[in-house]
């Protein structure tokens, strides 16, 4: 915690108007993670639970499989339309505000008598789930930039770590105590988490301009995507390798529910364990962009990416094919991924939550391309021509790679577009 002589970096600004500073420790940045994985989960807690969400609520199959869809519409909605809101707020009271609503949508979902009321929740719970990037802004812009890259990468791994554990601590937890308790428990710990990030965080003290109203705000956002070819460039890669990422994982459970391996679903998800792997990448890869290394770290991170599909392909045959299959595809991903939030970051550093969220639109975008294709593909083709179609994802972003790495131009840390009110980027 602050002040206990762990401090990893030190950022010192007016966060309080009153010139205090505040101390970003090992513990604070665990905490970050901890709270950014809490949230995420949410969002992918459903996926196990469907068929007896299904049963309970007397839902049809194509009212089931909206569940996931609506879940994900929102959080894509909160990224563009609350996470921006980090640059012009109090992040610390944004952020607790946002945990606060979302116990109580997560309240609503466990408790939901209805199909209608199920469906409200999961899109109020997804909508609210995006604070995950308000967290991650505000660690970054807590940070030293010069161990910036380090911090996301920590915070990032907490992401990986909530997206992949999700499934299978909801599969386990719902089989000891029934699908209501796992959104209980959440409301319980998103609670906590409130009240601990509302005692730790400092208050946001980068004042924004007083011209800035919500619709110029939000309309700023895709200037910013107008005026930096880094943050398009960078965008892209994220669709790219998200698509590949959900590719994977939002299809795997179909060879291996069926012979020679017929596992259960609990088994299914347990396979997310060998996925934390990537949260190891996510702290290497931050470190390197520390280094100013971040082009050949996405260089060969998407060239990992490509090579995982390989192994995947076998995997009717082998168990193992799978698991390295899996490890490289998650380290390559979160390497990437890291490595895309450190340098849009650094273009505008005040105006981080647009850029953050932004970005964030376009993982989602590739996420729904992926899972959409995949399970599609799946039926008609069978696994070996998802390989292909998460292979030619990897392969597109190593070859955009390959003709834009000497061209790119690195972060501009002056003249953030943020500072100069909305007339200025209008006029852009």
């Amino acid at each position: 915690m602050p002040g206990n002589g762990e401090a990893a970096t030190q950022h010192s600004q007016d966060h309080s108007g009153e010139g205090s500073a505040f101390v970003l420790s090992r513990g604070v940045v665990m905490l970050f993670a901890v709270a950014c994985g809490a949230a995420v989960a949410n969002v992918y807690f459903s996926q196990p639970l469907l068929v007896t969400m299904g049963h309970d609520l007397a839902m049809s199959p194509a009212l089931v499989g909206s569940v996931v869809t609506l879940t994900h519409v929102g959080y894509g909605m909160g990224l563009f339309f609350l996470v921006p809101l980090g640059d012009v707020a109090d992040r610390r009271r944004l952020i607790v505000a946002q945990l606060l609503l979302l116990v109580v949508a997560l309240t609503v979902v466990a408790a939901a008598p209805t199909a209608a009321i199920l469906l409200a929740g999961m899109a109020a719970m997804g909508l609210l789930a995006a604070v995950t990037q308000t967290l991650l802004t505000f660690a970054a812009a807590l940070a030293h930039p010069a161990g910036r890259g380090r911090v996301v990468g920590l915070v990032t791994s907490g992401v990986v770590i909530g997206i992949l554990l999700a499934r299978t601590a909801s599969g386990l937890m719902a089989d000891l105590a029934g699908w209501r308790t796992v959104y209980l428990a959440s409301a319980s710990l998103t609670a906590l988490l409130a009240l601990v990030l509302y005692r730790v965080l400092p208050r946001h003290g980068d004042a924004p301009p007083a011209t800035w109203r919500y619709g110029q705000l939000l309309r700023s956002t895709v200037t910013l995507f107008a005026r930096e070819r880094l943050l398009r460039l960078r965008a892209l890669f994220g669709l790219l390798i998200f698509a590949s990422f959900s590719t994977l994982w939002s299809s795997v459970a179909l060879p291996l529910s069926e012979a020679p391996y017929f596992f259960s679903h609990s088994a299914i998800g347990a396979l997310g364990l060998i996925g934390v792997a990537g949260a190891l990448a996510a702290t290497v890869a931050g470190r390197l962009n520390d280094r100013g290394l971040s082009q050949r770290t996405t260089g060969i991170a998407l060239a990992l990416l490509a090579a995982s599909w390989l192994p995947l392909a076998f995997t009717r045959s082998s168990l193992w094919a799978l698991v390295i299959g899996v490890i490289l595809l998650d380290f390559a991903v979160q390497a990437v991924h890291v490595t895309n939030q450190t340098l849009i970051y650094a273009l505008h550093p005040t105006a981080g939550s647009r850029l953050i969220g932004g970005y964030m639109v376009f993982y989602s975008v590739g996420s729904a391309t992926g899972a959409i294709a995949a399970t599609s593909l799946y039926t008609v083709a069978g696994w070996g021509a998802v390989c292909a179609l998460g292979a030619a994802f990897s392969c597109l972003g190593l070859v955009v790679w390959a003709f834009t790495r000497h061209s790119t131009p690195g972060p501009r840390r002056q003249g953030d577009p943020s500072q100069r009110g909305p007339s200025a980027l209008a006029k852009r």
